[in-house]
């Protein structure tokens, strides 16, 4: 059995029968438990809901945990390994969308979006105090750093260059590209833009602390919400020191409605949708089936992971 653990749209729900062929995949609503057929699954299709060591031990013919997206994090490896489970993603089929979101959020906080769509639609836009107008700013001019050069960063990197922002990178090795390489450190404390692009591992966990940035600059996050120190974020952006940042993702998920962030007015929020568009969906689709028709075959997997 291939279930889809997730809250799938109408059209994803189409996208899934025209891929896999109707009735091939199992629904499961995110919000439910998979115990009900937990003994039953040889495939899981996951998006975000956790992958616990628990659940693995209960499903004794689970063969494959296909990522439908790149981030493993929130899948038990080790637990995986232990019960011979393969798990695999598919690094680069969310690359554009994540890329476009990425600067769809530093363009929304640069000319404050949101603040002037809502003034519209309350009859107000042109009664905004004209001080307001001296926060907005353009990439143009603007040094942004990607921290990580993954698949994203490197589709995002020409297109604020052609905007004309300095471009500047850091990762785990420099790359043969028309970009300067930097440190983290560095990238953090002189960038204008910082946008995250980088995977959530240990050693990645809290390294992003928004007061050691660059005073006036803005922090884009489409990559995972536990790379950044949320109660510093909230701080920097209370006090001023960041002009603004632009979040998909969040340390806890969904989030809380008390949380501080919610209620600040230089923030631009989206609730985890940046890789989510019908065309990575189809995209993602194409790698799962593949992958369900080698394990059935024998072949080796695409994209293993554990």
């Amino acid at each position: 059995m291939i279930v889809l653990h997730a809250r799938p749209s109408p059209g994803f729900r189409a996208a899934v029968d025209a891929v896999f062929g109707a009735g091939v995949v199992v629904h499961v609503d995110e919000a439910e438990a998979l115990d009900g057929v937990a003994d039953a699954i040889t495939v899981l299709l996951h998006v975000l809901t956790p992958v616990t060591p628990p659940f693995i031990a209960s499903a004794p013919k689970l063969r494959l945990i296909q990522k439908l997206g790149v981030g493993v994090n929130t899948i038990a490896l080790d637990a995986a390994r232990e019960q011979g489970v393969a798990v695999c993603n598919m690094p680069g089929t969310n690359s554009q969308a994540v890329a476009e979101m990425a600067l769809s959020l530093m363009l929304a906080v640069l000319r404050r979006t949101c603040f002037f769509d809502a003034r519209t639609r309350a009859g107000e836009g042109w009664t905004a105090d004209p001080a307001e107008l001296d926060s907005v700013g353009e990439i143009a001019g603007r040094k942004v750093g990607l921290a990580g050069f993954g698949n994203s960063a490197q589709r995002l990197a020409p297109v604020l260059a052609a905007l004309g922002a300095e471009v500047v990178y850091a990762a785990r090795t420099p790359r043969d590209v028309p970009y300067a390489f930097w440190p983290l450190e560095r990238v953090i404390a002189e960038c204008d833009i910082v946008s995250l692009h980088m995977p959530l591992t240990e050693e990645t966990r809290g390294a992003i602390d928004p007061l050691a940035m660059k005073a006036g600059a803005v922090l884009v996050n489409t990559a995972r919400g536990e790379l950044v120190d949320e109660a510093r974020l909230v701080e920097a952006l209370r006090s001023g020191h960041l002009r603004g940042a632009g979040l998909d993702v969040f340390a806890q998920e969904p989030v809380a409605p008390d949380n501080p962030l919610l209620a600040l007015p230089n923030v631009v929020l989206a609730p985890h949708i940046a890789w989510l568009t019908p065309e990575t969906l189809v995209r993602c689709l194409e790698v799962a089936r593949e992958n369900c028709r080698r394990l059935a075959t024998g072949e080796a997997l695409l994209h293993k992971v554990a």
